[in-house]
């Protein structure tokens, strides 16, 4: 019995996805196309490669996978900036996170309200059912491109007139400097997640791609709960790095 393998399986259009992939690493590493172009559609890529539709979504997808290209729907394939270096656990606000790897960040909020605590949020955060929230959602870009939506939780009778507040600006200042709340201790799970509704069209993404989601818990100086904030990042746009302290 002979086994059937597709063509797009076979050593040749390996080796094709290979040197696609390598023709646009040299020609972004020599910096002939800078962060932020563009590509070409991939019906003219395909075209110049000589090579099916299939072979170079193949070699796309390595490029995505290490950070060299984006996608953003029905916009196409653009050329990445370096990925930016995240700790969960700095504990300054994410505007000097940003400005130590000289890069610029715009913040937008996109709602903000008060909502019944979710059952998974009453669990997580020990709180009584029916609990109410604060809900604000933000969506964060770095050097122009949306890489992160962020969803923050708090509890409203440690916020009094939160809502009323510019919540554009950085929370972990905003926290200290009108409500004297500082940041002590914080609990993190990251784990693989997916784009849906509000975060795919805010990080440009079809529903149910791949994101990076950070969940963290922070905690004052004196163990009270502060807030929890949920971090959907663009995979292809960041990179964790945590440096433990020593015995």
């Amino acid at each position: 019995m002979h086994s059937w393998t597709s063509p797009e399986n076979t050593p040749r259009a390996t080796t094709q996805i290979a040197q696609i992939r390598q023709a646009l690493l040299e020609q972004i590493t020599a910096g002939l196309l800078q962060p932020g172009t563009r590509l070409p559609s991939e019906r003219e890529l395909s075209e110049r490669f000589a090579t099916t539709r299939i072979t170079l979504k193949e070699a796309l997808a390595a490029l995505e996978a290490e950070g060299k290209i984006y996608r953003e729907e029905r916009r196409g394939w653009f050329v990445a900036s370096a990925r930016f270096i995240y700790d969960p656990r700095y504990k300054s606000h994410f505007q000097a996170m940003v400005e130590v790897q000289n890069r610029q960040v715009t913040t937008q909020v996109q709602s903000a309200g008060l909502i019944v605590a979710p059952v998974g949020l009453c669990q997580q955060l020990l709180l009584p059912p029916l609990s109410t929230l604060l809900q604000i959602n933000r969506l964060r870009q770095l050097d122009g491109r949306s890489v992160l939506y962020v969803e923050h939780f708090l509890l409203p009778a440690r916020f009094p007139g939160l809502l009323a507040c510019d919540l554009e600006q950085s929370l972990t200042r905003l926290y200290a400097e009108r409500y004297g709340i500082r940041y002590g201790r914080s609990c993190f799970e990251i784990v693989p997640g997916a784009a849906r509704g509000a975060v795919a069209r805010g990080l440009n993404l079809a529903d149910d791609a791949p994101v990076l989601l950070i969940t963290r818990i922070n905690y004052d100086e004196q163990g009270q709960l502060i807030d929890c904030d949920r971090e959907y990042w663009r995979h292809d746009a960041v990179a964790i790095r945590i440096e433990s302290a020593m015995p």
